[in-house]
């Protein structure tokens, strides 16, 4: 973390209050985004294997595979509502106090999942409830992410803003890696049945654990001096969301588009790809998780040096280069996929490589362009504009294409989102990024 290169002043804000650590910045915005997208990670793992079988039972196997998709996607329409809530007390009260609540939000959905009735319980009702606990995953989320990268980045000192970044940014393999892996293990010590009729909730409830530490964590911490300089000043702007509307709307256009193949790549990598390897490839669900744990720790390792790339190449670069490369490679999709497992594990060696490079300074990249006042507010929102564009319907769109076009639609269909992408980089202005 190199903690030697950052000397902080002895107080914060010159109030007395003495600053937070680089340690304790970096863990509290790693620990967060780990526990939330632990969360969110075993609802899209669970979405496949699990759901359309418990919850979608009178439907044939690819329209209850695609229901399971649909409730998958209500999350990404409720983040931007959760970033806008968040993002206001963020903005107005702090980012510790909103962070604490995002992360009760989520870890609460999450619980309440694990312990909901099948549909062959309670018939209809079952579904809709899974819904809703899916609506307050996504509410939760959207005001995490925000935060987490303001605690980073808002505590950075000159030259690493990048690297601070990274560190909520490498919640998200560190996520992917607990809830496969947690999958996988259930599947060495049960059998598939087993894990249908109830193993399936022992990672939801026990997410109970990891929002434990993450408050114990997140409590710890104090106000990042970014914004305590701005309630110094009396910089904070009464409604937050509307001069992010009324003055960065172009900030915000751009922002969502440039992240479009954030999203895409990823959801194809990950839940896409689970449900190919299961109902296409026939992998079974052992092997179709141990991929994705091997994706997971490529991508963890790539979003690390992206966080180093980054400070000394420029976030710019970094985007440009990695979006460019991932149009390209949207045209070895068919020929990987289409070669048998180890044509899925090279997929997946270079998607994630590819994909962790431009995830780990995107972070950094859409709070740039926001003042202190509003960022909370315009970064989560971006951000979570980019998930509903992106990827609240990419498994969903991947799926569908395959069905009825062939593989080779859904490498068109990363290629398109790589080419929105690199126009929105070209179109926003260096200080921007």
């Amino acid at each position: 973390m190199d903690a030697t290169n950052f000397v902080p002043p002895a107080t914060a804000a010159g109030r007395g209050r003495p600053l937070n650590s680089p340690a304790q910045v970096l863990l509290a915005s790693l620990i967060g985004t780990t526990v939330e997208f632990f969360d969110f990670y075993v609802y899209a793992t669970a979405a496949v294997l699990v759901f359309p079988t418990l919850f979608f039972p009178n439907s044939d196997p690819t329209t209850a595979l695609l229901a399971s998709f649909a409730t998958f996607s209500i999350a990404f329409f409720a983040r931007p509502l959760g970033a806008i809530v968040f993002g206001h007390f963020g903005d107005k009260v702090g980012r510790k106090t909103t962070l604490v609540a995002a992360l009760l939000t989520m870890g609460i959905s999450t619980v309440v999942i694990g312990l909901l009735p099948s549909y062959h319980q309670i018939g209809v009702l079952a579904p809709l409830m899974l819904a809703l606990c899916r609506f307050g995953q996504g509410f939760g989320l959207g005001g995490e992410w925000g935060g987490a990268v303001l605690l980073a980045t808002e505590n950075a000192p000159d030259g690493k803003r990048n690297w601070y970044g990274m560190f909520p940014q490498l919640g998200a393999p560190v996520g992917l890696f607990l809830a496969s892996g947690v999958f996988w293990l259930l599947l060495h010590f049960m059998s598939q049945d087993a894990l249908l009729s109830w193993g399936w909730r022992i990672p939801f409830i026990a997410s109970i654990a990891l929002i434990a530490i993450g408050l114990w964590v997140r409590l710890s911490i104090t106000e990042t001096p970014e914004f305590q300089k701005a309630i110094d000043k009396a910089e904070r702007v009464s409604v937050p969301v509307l001069e992010v509307f009324r003055h960065h709307k172009r900030n915000m256009a751009i922002s969502t588009f440039m992240a479009l193949i954030t999203f895409v790549a990823f959801y194809i990598c990950t839940a896409y790809l689970l449900s190919y390897n299961v109902k296409v490839a026939g992998v079974s669900f052992r092997d179709a998780l141990l991929v994705q744990v091997y994706g997971s720790v490529l991508f963890g390792l790539s979003t690390i040096a992206a966080g180093k790339l980054g400070d000394r190449f420029g976030r710019r670069a970094l985007l440009l280069g990695s979006t460019i490369i991932l149009g390209l490679f949207s045209f070895a999709l068919e020929p990987l996929l289409s070669a048998g497992l180890v044509g899925i594990y090279a997929f997946t060696t270079v998607g994630m490589l590819l994909f962790g490079l431009n995830y780990g300074v995107i972070g950094a990249a859409l709070a740039a362009p926001f003042p202190t006042r509003v960022r909370y507010t315009g970064s989560s929102i971006t951000f979570n504009m980019a998930g509903i564009f992106g990827a609240s319907l990419a498994p969903y769109i991947a799926t569908w294409l395959q069905a009825n076009f062939g593989l080779s639609y859904v490498g068109y269909y990363q290629l398109a989102a790589a080419l929105v992408s690199l126009l929105c980089i070209f179109a926003a202005r260096k200080a921007e990024i």
